[in-house]
């Protein structure tokens, strides 16, 4: 019993990490309606960043933030101007095409630069990097993970407070409904998309700071990011923020219960509850239309 409460847990904390990782994903999705494949790699290069400051001139983590997070809205606010407003126009399929050039470029660039070898920002942070909270009953809590968890969620509640209690926010949404329309009452359009977009890159810098404390990283750890922060943005639907967190804890839960059931099942288990999502949700599309087709013989 012991144990399954503890894979509960250890897999809701994951979970939080997910979440983190996907929040600049779905805040462009449903703000922009882009699906940024360079998403992943954007992290990676923030956790560069926090460890080239680190490392070169022994600047904490935490310290680096203050420098990180402005710049990271800077290239967002460049990304959109250079990258997704030129692509956007022409469809769905050529920003995620785009994306994935941008990723493609800035992975090789970052693998001339720092070569290879994996990089970590552990040794800048001390005893968070292993610290932990006993429970009782072999259950313990590590630090890093409740601070990651609770970021995690601060982040998407602030996003969500930001979009529908402020007017950059509100207009932020209007222009994602219609950005003709928004035109017509003042709204600029391409200047609310760009705060958009530095807004997912300042998250983006929030997630490659923690990936850089949990683990190691390598300028191609980037599309196992995106991999992990697309599932939790799928199973947890694009209608809110929240649903973010939600799939991000379910994933991290079904993938904790698979590694106990079977180490090796990790990974799979967690696949699998992203295809039963999407495949549930096709079924469900299909007998919308279905329902829909049935109403139109009838009228016919």
């Amino acid at each position: 019993m012991s144990q399954l409460l503890n894979a509960l847990i250890q897999g809701a904390l994951l979970g939080g990490n997910y979440a983190l990782l996907a929040c600049g994903l779905a805040f462009m999705y449903q703000v922009m309606r882009i699906i940024n494949l360079a998403h992943g790699t954007l992290i990676v290069v923030a956790a560069f960043a926090f460890w080239f400051l680190a490392d070169r001139w022994g600047i904490n983590p935490f310290v680096a933030l203050l420098g990180v997070l402005p710049a990271m809205a800077v290239i967002g606010w460049g990304l959109e101007r250079a990258v997704f407003a030129p692509s956007v126009r022409y469809g769905l399929l050529v920003p995620i095409l785009a994306t994935f050039g941008l990723a493609i470029l800035v992975n090789n660039l970052l693998f001339e630069q720092f070569g290879a070898n994996p990089r970590s920002l552990a040794p800048y942070i001390g005893a968070l990097s292993y610290g932990s909270w006993a429970l009782g009953g072999d259950i313990y809590l590590g630090q890093l993970a409740v601070l990651i968890f609770a970021v995690a969620v601060a982040l998407l509640a602030g996003l969500s407070l930001f979009l529908s209690k402020t007017l950059t926010g509100r207009a932020i949404r209007a222009t994602a409904v219609d950005r003709d329309t928004v035109g017509l009452i003042g709204v600029n359009p391409r200047k609310v998309n760009a705060i958009a977009a530095a807004i997912a890159m300042v998250t983006v810098g929030i997630a490659g700071l923690f990936l850089g404390m949990r683990g190691s990283f390598t300028p191609y750890s980037g599309m196992d990011l995106l991999i992990f922060a697309f599932e939790a943005a799928v199973i947890g639907g694009t209608g809110s923020l929240w649903r973010t967190l939600l799939g991000g804890v379910l994933l991290g839960v079904v993938q904790s219960l698979g590694a106990l059931a079977n180490p090796q099942a990790f990974l799979i288990a967690g696949h699998c509850l992203f295809l039963a999502v999407v495949v549930g949700q096709a079924l469900a599309s299909g007998r919308s239309f279905g329902h829909f087709a049935k109403k139109v013989r009838g009228w016919i």
